[in-house]
């Protein structure tokens, strides 16, 4: 390490000699591209392997009781690494992603660059009901935040790597460099000028002709234009987004509901898997299109013609033969889906919700064309392009991010025929989510801390500003007792207009204005006759330690005060917070943040 040093130094000197800033960005770029690429083969590779050794021996035509096991071996290998090795938490891959954005100024540890690969490589491989992609973009925006950081560049460069690693994930799992682009800009970016775009794209095409040179060209799914879209079938397509849109709520609110159940075994990692891994591996032993991450059982969906082609989606399962029942078989798979992808996650595995939201909306899709057409309540629709749009729906309803549904469908699908249902589909949902849910399955947990970047500048950097770096500890406080003659003495000392009173065990009782005793405390024969305790005030508001920056500055506003005083949980005094200083410090923030 030692002589690695000074060879950084030397490189990273001659860079800021010889290399703009700019075109340093494009280099790094592509750097960041082919890495993630890299990181997103070799993960599908792995999960590969394993699945082909675990269910080689599988048959097709009954039950298999390894189901009952494989997925809480996995749960269990993983819960054991992630403890043990990594020793931090690398869950919720896109939602760590924002938290690093928001709160870290893009800083990501240098085990996110394989930590979620091996953890994620494992959990699905074993049959975790969860996807690979948010782990990639854990993995992707780790590695370009470690390089920002290795060249020492700004928070801004920073925070654009990180875009250029998250994009880039995205558009090589999914051979779609539109997608990938379009996902950093709707999900994880604020207020990228054009300028910024193009580091970005450079991410994309380089991870998404890597990715074609590992595994070849094509779309990660199979897909089969049944019949171009036709005006007739517009109010269909209303109606499924809308459908849509309530199952993206079902999404969301159940994963919540059952994260919080798993919360509260936090301190019990034995009973956490228990819970985890007996429930995935019930719900797999009886629905087998829920192993791992259920691209087979989309593709199968997206590629059937014909009724047997769809029938076999019940292989491997007690409903084997039973064509009759393959409506109810998807209908439960849509149900459960979301609890087996948080028995998952909760039992102590690591994976994403971007598959998970791919699989429920293609389930939903096909549920609502199959239902369509055996009702024949309207004009025929094929259930492959309702698959596929029930993917696009979902997507833009779990994540507020209706662009990336529209043209990540359309890419991995080769399905661009399909533009105009694709936009229906997806604004319908959007509208109908963001009526419940205001923020995306990844930025809700961040929403409730108030921590989330959001697309408008003021607030974004309001989240970005850290109120404990503005927190002025240099303070004297005074006793209630005091008299009025000591008063004078430390308000000659004191360098603010805040003098806190406190008792002796620090907790914070008001404060000296000295605007309203100015009368008096000139007049030495009133120095014994008042004490603190009469002349002192209330505070005209007080801020917590953990108030977020929005709401420090609407108590300055409501309040007019020049200073705030800042307490710890137990109403301690720490210090306290000067207006002039903390406009000054977002003013500064607001002009760095604009710049280009």
């Amino acid at each position: 390490m030692s002589e690695q040093r000074p060879i950084i130094e030397r490189l990273n000197s001659w860079r800021e000699s010889h290399v703009s800033t700019r075109q340093f960005m494009l280099v790094l770029s592509f750097v960041v591209g082919f890495f993630a690429s890299v990181a997103a083969f070799v993960l599908h590779w792995i999960i590969k392997q394993i699945q082909l050794l675990l269910t080689a021996g599988f048959h097709i035509n009954s039950y298999n009781w390894l189901y009952f096991v494989f997925p809480v071996i996995g749960i269990y290998l993983t819960s054991l690494f992630v403890r043990y090795i990594v020793k931090d938490n690398i869950s919720h891959g896109i939602t760590r992603v924002l938290y690093a954005i928001s709160t870290k100024r893009s800083r990501l540890k240098a085990h996110n660059c394989w930590s979620s690969v091996i953890a994620s490589a494992i959990t699905i491989g074993f049959g975790g009901s969860v996807g690979a992609e948010a782990p990639i973009v854990l993995t992707g925006a780790a590695i370009g935040s470690n390089l920002g950081q290795l060249f020492k560049l700004n928070n801004k460069t920073l925070m654009l790597l990180v875009g250029c690693g998250a994009s880039a994930a995205i558009a090589g799992i999914f051979n779609a460099p539109i997608a990938g682009l379009v996902f950093t800009l709707e999900i994880l970016m604020v207020d990228l000028s054009m300028a910024s775009l193009l580091p970005i794209l450079i991410s994309c095409v380089t991870a998404t002709v890597f990715s074609n040179i590992f595994i070849g060209g094509g779309s990660i799914f199979s897909f089969h234009l049944d019949d171009a879209w036709k005006l007739e079938r517009v109010p269909t397509y209303i109606l499924l987004g809308l459908f849509c849109g309530l199952v993206s709520l079902y999404f969301i609110r159940t994963m919540t509901a059952c994260e919080e159940v798993y919360a509260k075994l936090k301190r019990h990692p034995y009973a956490k898997l228990a819970l985890g891994g007996l429930s995935l591996s019930t719900l797999i032993f009886f629905f087998p299109a829920l192993y791992g991450e259920g691209t087979n059982a989309m593709d199968i969906l997206l590629s059937g013609q014909t009724e047997a082609d769809w029938e076999t989606l019940l292989n491997n399962s007690l409903f084997y033969g039973h064509g009759n029942l393959l409506i109810l078989y998807v209908l439960l798979v849509l149900l459960l889906k979301t609890f087996a992808t948080a028995a998952t996650n909760g039992g102590g595995g690591c994976g994403g919700t971007f598959m998970p939201s791919l699989f429920v909306g293609g389930f939903g899709g096909f549920l609502f064309a199959r239902l369509w057409n055996t009702e024949q309540v309207g004009i025929y629709t094929p259930e492959t392009n309702f698959t596929l749009l029930g993917m696009a729906g979902v997507i833009a309803g779990v994540m507020h991010a209706p662009l990336t549904g529209i043209f990540l469908i359309a890419e991995i699908t080769g399905g661009y025929q399909l533009f105009m249902p694709l936009m229906i589909v997806c604004i319908c949902s959007y509208l109908v989510m963001n009526i419940f849910e205001p923020h995306s399955i990844y930025g809700m947990r961040l929403a409730r801390q108030g921590k989330l970047i959001t697309h408008h500048t003021d607030k974004s950097v309001l989240t970005l500003m850290n109120l404990e770096s503005m927190i002025d500890k240099e303070f004297i406080p005074v006793d209630p007792d005091m008299e009025l003659g000591k008063l004078v003495h430390v308000i000659s000392q004191s360098h603010s207009t805040f003098i806190p009173v406190l008792d002796h065990a620090g907790t914070l009782l008001g404060e000296i204005d000295i605007t309203k005793i100015r009368h008096i405390m000139f007049r030495t024969e009133l120095y014994h006759r008042f004490t603190v305790k009469q002349l002192m005030v209330p505070n005209k508001a007080i801020l917590g330690v953990n108030d977020p920056m929005e709401e420090v500055m609407q108590k300055f506003d409501r309040t007019n005060a020049v200073d705030l005083p800042v307490i710890d949980v137990n109403n301690h005094l720490i210090g306290f917070i000067n207006r002039t200083r903390m406009y000054t410090v977002y003013r500064k923030m607001v002009a760095d943040y604009s710049a280009e």
